[in-house]
């Protein structure tokens, strides 16, 4: 199977992330799309996050009964700190029947060049990249837009909603219509998360 990987935080999950999963799946061609819960992003060391278990919750929520997509958290049992190119390495172990795709932001690709490993990662896995805010800044600092391995999809949809803005939106009581699965939102008041 070719399964297409998301990786992120989900702290919370939000509608974006669904959209853009379900686009992936239904256009490039790939069998399952899984979000994958990180433990922490090693260029975000500073940045407190949420517990494991509820990020994982979350994100199980806001794909259930969506054909295709799931959320994993293999991640979150692997060694720290953890680096793409290791839990693809894992993955490809793990599961050598299958191909992996990894699914990016065009600001990831901006500093893909940074990335542990990259050119190993990049001869045995297909990056797609999806258009972020500031998009074109974005390919211009992309060392590795060209590289044949990475492939633009100028098309997916790029949502205005981010973690960081529904956070924010929560600590100050704003209603989040249209933004989380009203699943998620259930979980995030029953846990008291995200209070200011």
């Amino acid at each position: 199977m070719k399964i297409g990987c998301l990786f992120g935080s989900f702290d919370p999950p939000h509608l974006g992330h669904v959209q853009l999963a379900k686009y992936m799946l239904e256009h490039r061609g790939l069998d399952q799309v899984w979000l994958v819960v990180t433990p922490q992003n090693p260029f975000k060391q500073d940045r407190k996050l949420s517990p494991e278990k509820h990020r994982l919750a979350m994100a199980h929520l806001a794909v259930q009964g969506i054909p295709g997509i799931s959320a994993s958290g293999l991640e979150l049992d692997l060694p720290k700190p953890n680096y793409t190119a290791d839990t693809l390495a894992f993955m490809r172990e793990r599961w050598p029947q299958h191909e992996f795709f990894l699914i990016i932001g065009s600001d990831n690709l901006a500093s893909l060049h940074q990335w542990k490993d990259i050119s190993t990662m990049l001869d045995k896995t297909p990056v797609l990249v999806y258009p972020r805010p500031g998009l074109e800044e974005h390919l211009a600092q992309a060392d590795l837009l060209y590289h044949p391995a990475v492939t633009l999809v100028p098309d997916a949809p790029q949502t205005p909603l981010s973690s960081t803005g529904i956070r924010t939106r929560l600590r100050n009581w704003k209603p989040l219509d249209g933004m989380v699965d009203p699943k998620v939102l259930t979980y995030i008041r029953q846990n008291g998360l995200y209070a200011g």
